[in-house]
């Protein structure tokens, strides 16, 4: 057993009484509960379906910790809810690439993402799972209204302890939708406008 999710699951026990703990997005949605575990003739199943090896540490927390539920922004997909996608091309101008579902008609043949946290509106949280981007965490907007965040974590268990971490040490980490206490003290309207503001900002700082 990978020593990370023995840690992971005592550190998001004690999340909710984090006294100076940062603001996360979402969790009064899930609490900081996971759901049921994900058993593996499941996981089989679905790479089945989907022509796909799920990314080795996803795999297992899922088997682990749990198959839904607590995670950055409004939690962890449900493996059923969890759709693939592809980028899009660069576009020559610079502007941000976007994401296309794998059956739209303009997705492109490419490596494929799984979006597997709930960040609402049309920005996704995806893992990559085919490509040299497998394994790693990206974040995104389907419509292409920022630039993607590739996550310097080598993979998901790194970057869900990251957002543990931080949430722990009271940080401000856009890209994990995370809020500090120093922030949400001083910006008016409380941790939902502040949220909403660092959702509009996020390519423009926070490590994923």
């Amino acid at each position: 057993m990978d020593s990370r999710t023995t840690r992971i699951r005592s550190k998001l026990a004690k999340a909710p009484y984090l006294a100076r703990g940062s603001h996360s997005v979402g969790a009064e949605r899930h609490r900081f509960r996971l759901g049921p575990r994900a058993g593996t003739d499941r996981l089989d199943a679905f790479e089945r379906a989907h022509h796909i090896a799920l990314p080795s540490a996803y795999r297992q927390f899922l088997v682990e910790l749990g198959g839904s539920g607590a995670g950055p922004f409004y939690g962890l997909l449900p493996l059923e809810d969890c759709r693939l996608f592809t980028m899009d091309r660069q576009p020559s101008d610079g502007i941000p690439r976007g994401f296309h579902h794998v059956h739209h008609p303009d997705a492109l043949a490419g490596d494929r993402f799984l979006h597997i946290v709930e960040m609402g509106c049309t920005d996704l949280c995806l893992i990559g799972v085919t490509g040299p981007l497998t394994g790693r965490m990206v974040i995104g907007n389907a419509d292409g209204f920022w630039h993607p965040n590739v996550s310097s974590a080598h993979d998901f268990l790194g970057w869900y302890e990251r957002w543990l971490n931080h949430m722990r040490d009271g940080k401000d980490n856009r890209a994990l939708g995370l809020t500090s206490p120093w922030t949400v003290a001083h910006a008016p309207g409380g941790p939902r406008a502040t949220a909403r503001r660092a959702g509009r900002q996020l390519s423009a700082g926070g490590r994923a």
